[in-house]
């Protein structure tokens, strides 16, 4: 185990789970780096983040959370005000402000067609869950990964809540005002619009943003060396501070 970095924890977002990061991983391990996947519940915004704290609290050293998707709501959440947190990479991610939701900012710009895409099914419990649509999986979410493991990936993709999607960023203070943070994700996402992506990179004054031509929203899974990248600028960036 390397001591002298930070570990890095990596938060899937909806649509998606904790192997979505395989290739990403393994990458990071080959450099000497630590890092762990965490199951996000995609059940509530305020829960997801809670379990994530508790992941990043668990390690007992400095950590550079990672987040994809609506996992980028997580990790603005879970690294606020935490100061085990030393650096943030946002992977196709959204960016919020307080009170902002991945529904309210996904159909902030024009290009997103998940909508269309979805399904939806009732809990037990009460309210509602989507997931994609398998016919519709591999052109909304992963175009640009092979058919056969785009198809793997819709048979073991997590539901995600409507609460989750729809509920607002609790905190008054989103980690990317204090915490450096880095960007990347592709100008071929038909999920999160790629003009979000460019608006979230410049709200949180980037340190380094890398935009992907042709990539899908399934980034970490087509491009993880793109994505390990990144990570690792963030991760070299972050050393003086955790030390």
């Amino acid at each position: 185990m390397n001591t002298q970095h930070p570990v890095v924890v990596l938060v899937h977002g909806a649509f998606a789970e904790s192997a979505s990061w395989n290739g990403v991983i393994s990458r990071l391990t080959e450099r000497g780096i630590d890092a762990i996947a965490a199951a996000n519940p995609l059940r509530s915004l305020s829960g997801d983040a809670a379990y994530v704290r508790d992941v990043v609290a668990a390690i007992d050293r400095p950590v550079v959370l990672v987040g994809h998707s609506y996992g980028g709501l997580v990790i603005t959440e879970a690294a606020s005000r935490n100061d085990a947190v030393v650096g943030l990479v946002y992977v196709a991610a959204f960016v919020p402000e307080p009170s902002q939701s991945a529904l309210e900012l996904s159909n902030s710009e024009p290009g997103s067609t998940l909508g269309d895409a979805l399904v939806a099914y009732p809990l037990a419990s009460g309210g509602t869950e989507f997931a994609i649509r398998r016919e519709a999986f591999h052109h909304q979410f992963a175009a640009d990964v092979p058919e056969a493991e785009a198809a793997l990936m819709a048979a073991t993709q997590r539901p995600v809540t409507e609460a989750a999607l729809t509920q607002g960023l609790p905190t008054e203070q989103p980690a990317w005002r204090s915490i450096p943070s880095w960007f990347v994700y592709g100008d071929a996402d038909l999920n999160i619009p790629v003009a979000v992506h460019r608006v979230g990179a410049e709200r949180a004054s980037s340190r380094g943003t890398r935009e992907i031509a042709g990539a899908s929203h399934a980034i970490s899974v087509s491009q993880p060396e793109a994505v390990a990248e990144t990570i690792l600028a963030a991760v070299a960036a972050t050393v003086p501070a955790a030390s």
